[in-house]
């Protein structure tokens, strides 16, 4: 019998930040912000970072893992497309996640902002099929957990 060629998986990660929903929005919504938490990091190098933050927008991200990782030169692609955006409230996002040209997933993204006493509660919503060779839930929750700890920085004053 041979291994199915996909696998279905889905999680949600919560995440409490200490300032209101508009400001937890922003971090999602300016090109700028959400680069620095969210394309840039310590072991790739970023070579497109695009985002046009509307309906029917796209946000295209383009890396090679750096000498920092032992598949140093190995290209990393994602590119998204924003299929709903409720100021302060809502963002879904439907994207794609190549390595070394090869497509490993396509995924729904939901990210919920919900006002709570002190600030907000962020529910992260990842909907995906992962594709052969793909780097599975498991990675991609690690993933996402680490991103939204990284945002929690650029939140900081």
């Amino acid at each position: 019998m041979t291994a199915p060629s996909v696998q279905q998986d889905t999680f949600t990660i919560e995440r409490f930040y200490p300032q209101q929903p508009g400001t937890v929005f922003a971090a999602f919504a300016d090109p700028a912000r959400k680069r620095r938490w969210y394309a840039e990091g310590e072991t790739h190098d970023v070579d497109e970072f695009q985002m046009r933050f509307e309906v029917g927008g796209q946000e295209n991200l383009s890396s090679r893992l750096n000498a920092n990782t032992p598949f140093a030169g190995v290209a990393l692609d994602r590119r998204g497309s924003f299929l709903d955006i409720v100021p302060d409230t809502r963002i879904v996002t439907a994207a794609t996640m190549a390595i070394g040209g090869r497509r490993i997933s396509a995924s729904l993204e939901t990210v919920e902002f919900v006002p709570v006493d002190g600030g907000t509660r962020l529910v992260f919503t990842h909907q995906a099929v992962f594709f052969e060779g793909a780097d599975g839930p498991q990675m991609r929750r690690q993933g996402w957990e680490l991103l939204l700890d990284r945002m929690t920085a650029e939140l900081a004053p």
